[in-house]
């Protein structure tokens, strides 16, 4: 996915998609049309996957795709009516719009890759938050371990040069069986 996007890769991009594709609603033909002459709303403009996640956005499906038509999302507000959004973008231009588009097999055409984003407000998930918190807990825990293993050490270096041994043994055997959890 790239990280920037000029006006003009853009401006390409929404020509090809209304040349190659006829999309559910005709609002949404006027939106995209009306994104292509205007250099400041195409500047904010990115195209994203999972939009009902970011603050200002509108999704918008071709024939050829399920789904619903046309959501614009702007905080928690969700709506199916594209002449909101259309209001929404001509008097906000200066503030980033994300659209999401709908059309069978996009992961595979060039055109779409070229101008797709990264979505910085996708929620983390599930999943690698939970292996994440995992990996964490056994490095501070490994290293913890380690840090008591050579605490150990030294204490049981300080029993061999006192001739400690009974404090040796005690030790050596805490030693073990902290050198075993760690293993």
């Amino acid at each position: 996915m790239t990280a920037s996007v000029t006006a003009n890769e853009k401006r390409d991009f929404v020509k090809w998609l209304l040349t190659n594709f006829q999309l559910k609603r005709r609002e949404s033909v006027w939106i995209l049309n009306y994104l292509v002459s205007h250099e400041e709303l195409l500047e904010n403009v990115h195209f994203v996957e999972g939009v009902e996640h970011c603050p200002r956005g509108m999704m918008i499906s071709t024939t050829s795709s399920s789904g619903a038509p046309f959501r614009f999302y702007k905080g928690t507000i969700v709506s199916a009516d594209a002449e909101k959004s259309f209001h929404d973008m001509r008097l906000h231009p200066d503030q980033p719009m994300y659209i999401e588009l709908k059309f069978p097999d996009k992961q595979r055409v060039p055109e779409f890759i070229a101008v797709l984003e990264d979505n910085p407000f996708l929620p983390m998930n599930e999943e690698l938050k939970r292996m994440d918190q995992a990996t964490a807990n056994h490095v501070v825990d490994h290293s913890l371990k380690a840090y008591q293993l050579q605490q150990l050490e030294k204490e049981i270096d300080r029993a061999l040069d006192e001739q400690d041994r009974e404090r040796f043994e005690e030790l050596s055997k805490k030693y073990q069986i902290l050198q075993s959890e760690v293993d």
